[in-house]
């Protein structure tokens, strides 16, 4: 038997020539197409994370988002229901009455519980959502619907996209970070980048450990690392000429560096022992109750201070159906403080008119009791606020029905709520594309309108 053709391996076609000369060539006129979207997708200053343009002026720059995991009640927090105090009793009613009083706060006179004493100062600063809504009331599908907009599929996070569309201000720090998230109800995911280049994902940091464990390495030097990596890269570099439009490859190159750089940038950045006396009592950090949550809230500042384009902070245990105002009350002592001491501290800063807080869990709580004095889970209406980053402020937005039940005015989806902050940011959601398995991908899907009435 002859093996002369069997080991000529030179005779072999490529890919690209088979598609060539198959077909008339229209597959290799696809291919084209395709990888010429591609390199236009990853055209940059070779850093992935480098700063864009946004589609048009930005009121905000940033974003903090505060997750109340859990599901807060509105019904005692920021959406007063005097029908709902009026006929509501205790446990054994029909409907239970709000478990703290309400009060006009600021000169706005926003009705805000007593639940927030500290918070209820920043009311001029507070615009209210009243109508939120969401489509699923259990934890898991609503959870990741608010982080990636789609409760059904794994998608990029609001935090990956935001970065894949503005990239980072922040040079030795990621552009998306976020403290101490949930492990369950959708886990990573919900700060991952899925079909997005994996560059665009949420760093996890631990407000307990300050920062990444394992952040500096016990072995090597700061200059061996560096040769180390030195050589590791130039195999990378060699391998990114062969498919120069590859942006795992970009992707890689960039986060070996951002992690090289880590290594020094996170823990000084964290370092809050760099913060007055007054600053950390301002957060709470003097306090038990609130020095968690204030670790993650001044965190967040320094954060932003340096450039970080999405920052989450998390607050879990808000899923009260059983004594509701104990439950609450801890809960709310927790963040109280820690939330208006960032606001203040933004404020006198001058950071806040360029950051945009955003508050809020993946639903709201039911008019009726639910075990023992607490409240079930309603998706159909609810509260959400924002502050700072160009939306009014001492603004009542939207409203639920007299009881609090299903929101019935300026009602904003999930879609709605992230088409707005896009917008803020300068993004427009239906031009923030991604192409993917042969179709555009947007976080908004194919809805979300934009409220423009918030803006200042």
């Amino acid at each position: 038997m002859n093996l002369r053709f069997c080991s000529n391996t030179a005779r072999v076609t490529s890919r690209r020539s088979f598609l060539q000369q198959t077909a008339a060539g229209f597959g290799w006129l696809a291919f084209s197409a395709l990888k010429a979207q591609r390199a236009a997708c990853n055209k940059s200053t070779g850093n992935p994370l480098a700063p864009k343009k946004p589609h048009f002026a930005a009121r905000a720059k940033r974003v903090i988002f505060l997750f109340m995991e859990g599901g807060p009640s509105h019904l005692d927090s920021f959406d007063w229901r005097p029908e709902l105090a009026r006929v509501g009793g205790d446990a054994k009613s029909r409907y239970l009455a709000p478990v703290f009083d309400f009060k006009p706060r600021g000169e706005s006179g926003l009705m805000i519980s007593d639940a927030y004493p500290q918070l209820a100062q920043q009311a001029d600063e507070l615009c209210l959502l009243n109508g939120m809504q969401t489509n699923n009331p259990g934890h898991h599908q609503a959870v990741v619907a608010l982080h990636t907009g789609n409760e059904n599929f794994v998608r990029p996070s609001v935090g990956a996209w935001v970065t894949y569309g503005l990239g980072s201000e922040a040079d030795s720090l990621p552009g998306f970070v976020t403290i101490d998230p949930i492990v369950d109800k959708g886990g990573a995911a919900n700060y991952g980048s899925a079909f997005l280049p994996a560059t665009f994902q949420g760093t996890r940091l631990s407000s307990a450990a300050r920062g990444l464990p394992n952040i500096r390495n016990r072995t090597l030097s700061g200059a061996d690392q560096r040769k180390q990596l030195d050589f590791v890269q130039r195999a990378n570099r060699r391998l990114l000429k062969q498919d120069a439009s590859n942006p795992e490859i970009e992707g890689l190159i960039e986060s070996a560096e951002l992690a090289f750089r880590m290594q020094s940038s996170v823990p000084e950045t964290l370092d809050l022992s760099r913060e007055t006396q007054e600053t950390q009592r301002l957060y709470g950090l003097d306090d038990q109750r609130t020095a968690r949550f204030g670790t993650q809230c001044l965190m967040a500042r320094r954060l932003a201070e340096q450039g970080v384009r999405f920052i989450q902070l998390t607050s879990n245990g808000w899923d009260h159906h059983s004594k509701m105002r104990e439950a609450f009350e801890f809960k709310a002592t927790a963040t109280d403080k820690p939330i208006a001491g960032l606001i203040a501290d933004l404020k006198q800063r001058d950071l806040l008119r360029d950051t945009l807080l955003v508050w809020g869990g993946e639903f709201g709580r039911q008019a009726g009791p639910d075990n023992n004095g607490g409240r079930g889970h309603n998706n159909k209406g609810f509260t959400m606020w924002m502050a700072g980053g160009g939306v009014k402020g001492g603004l009542r937005y939207g409203s639920t029905d007299e009881l609090g039940r299903e929101a019935v005015a300026g009602k904003m989806g999930t879609h709605d709520l992230h088409a707005t902050i896009l917008h803020l940011l300068g993004l427009d959601h239906e031009q923030l594309t991604y192409h993917y398995s042969g179709r555009d991908f947007r976080l908004t899907d194919v809805s979300g309108t934009v409220a423009h009435d918030i803006f200042s």
